[in-house]
């Protein structure tokens, strides 16, 4: 039965290289892949899925506006898809997730999405958000921190290595570190306004 898979992680986890090792798996196997990768996030050029070790493969670069489900099911018709992959998913739409869905769910095809979980503000992105909800498998890619401990959340840093703590949710070509949740000091890098009270005053 074919499935939604979102396997998340926070920064360098190898999220696209376990993504382009599932992509050689199925074409070793003689089956049909499709590849997605967002046009905006051109770093190692426009429509490349590119690993940190060296790996790259070529895929089909979308954007916001793009229909999954028309030109999966297109593709699917003129010579038979066994399953996509999409890289970077968290800046994928909400309605996107939807047709990734009904991909799944009509065309019996497997979508395997991977993507950041949070933004460097501890913000979910709203592809993520969705495919929290909506994936039939969740699967985490760990990664650490430079403390050697699990990492969970990511920051932004500046050219200095300083860190950024405000900006647009999207902006590539930024430097980004994987840290702890303790480390990312949720009080003062979340939107969420809350200060520690003093133990004399409750």
């Amino acid at each position: 039965m074919a499935k939604l898979y979102f396997y998340y992680a926070a920064m360098n986890a190898g999220k696209s290289a376990v993504l382009l090792q599932s992509d050689h798996n199925y074409r070793e196997q003689g089956l049909q892949t499709l590849l997605f990768t967002p046009r905006l996030d051109d770093r190692y050029g426009e429509g490349k899925i590119t690993s940190r070790i060296g790996l790259q493969r070529p895929a089909y670069a979308f954007e916001g506006t793009f229909d999954f489900f028309v030109y999966i099911r297109k593709k699917n018709q003129e010579d038979k898809r066994d399953c996509i992959l999409i890289d970077e998913a968290q800046f994928l739409t909400p309605k996107q997730v939807l047709q990734l869905s009904l991909v799944v769910d009509r065309l019996h095809i497997p979508v395997l999405c991977y993507g950041l979980r949070t933004d460097f503000r501890a913000e979910p992105f709203p592809g993520s958000q969705y495919l929290l909800a909506w994936a039939d498998e969740l699967s985490e890619l760990k990664t650490i921190s430079p403390t050697g401990k699990k990492a969970t959340m990511n920051i932004r840093l500046d050219q200095n290595g300083n860190r950024i703590w405000s900006g647009d949710q999207v902006e590539i070509g930024h430097n980004y570190q994987s840290v702890t949740r303790n480390e990312f000091n949720l009080e003062r890098g979340a939107h969420i306004q809350y200060q520690i009270p003093e133990e004399n005053s409750e």
